[in-house]
């Protein structure tokens, strides 16, 4: 509590006993006319709030950013993109559990959004959930992955990887790169990463594709594997 004076002590005492004054008075009569307090209404919509938690997150203003968010999905509870800002910001603090189910509103507001199928299965990989409940995620999101496929592929080869799928995982990572531009450097350092781990993995024998798991290194004709993208940035 702060430091009152006498004076102020005083003054709030008298104020205190004008307001149940005034209470006592529209319980008798009704308060009919007296007029009511205007409804508090947001200026800004759902995808606005959203749009400025990025802006606050770029800057570090992270507490700023995440009232934002908080503020979208609550003003959007059907909001693809907020409830997907959100899981963002969360799985960025290492909370997986609200991330994963930040995301999976997203999903349940736009069931085919690629970015949130992505994002909920780099969750379930960080949060050791169920690799198969990823893949069939990845499967989703590279249906319509557009912009977003060379970071679905990534996802994708780390499932694979995961499940010692590494011939798998290799052809993924080579998709990905043959789609992601030579100037792009963050994509393509992402997925150098990627590719050494496979090899790490190759090199210790660790491969399931090396024992015969009846796993075609290629995808069929039309289709390509199983895969979660994360949002581009």
């Amino acid at each position: 509590m702060g430091l009152t004076d006498t004076a102020s002590t005083t003054v709030t005492g008298g104020l205190a006993v004008r307001a149940l004054a005034l209470a006592l008075a529209c319980l008798l009569a009704g308060c009919a006319g007296l007029p009511r307090p205007a409804a508090y209404r947001d200026a800004l919509s759902p995808e606005e709030h959203a749009r400025l938690g990025t802006a606050y997150e770029a800057q570090g203003l992270r507490q700023e950013a995440l009232k934002q968010y908080q503020a979208a999905v609550r003003g959007g509870p059907k909001c693809a993109e907020c409830w997907l800002a959100l899981g963002n910001y969360e799985f960025t603090d290492g909370r997986f559990g609200e991330a994963g189910a930040a995301f999976r509103k997203a999903l349940k507001a736009a069931p085919q959004h690629s970015g949130a199928a992505n994002n909920l299965a780099m969750t379930l990989l960080a949060d050791n959930g169920s690799l198969t409940e990823a893949e069939a995620l990845g499967l989703q999101a590279l249906q319509n992955a557009g912009a977003l496929r060379p970071y679905v592929l990534d996802t994708l080869a780390n499932i694979f990887l995961r499940q010692g799928r590494c011939a798998e995982a290799a052809a993924a990572i080579d998709k990905a790169e043959a789609g992601t531009p030579a100037d792009n450097g963050p994509v393509r350092g992402q997925l150098l990463e990627t590719r050494n781990n496979i090899a790490s993995n190759q090199a210790k024998q660790s491969c399931d594709s090396d024992r015969g798991s009846g796993m075609t290194a290629s995808p069929p004709a039309g289709g390509e594997p199983a895969a979660a993208s994360r949002e581009s940035e």
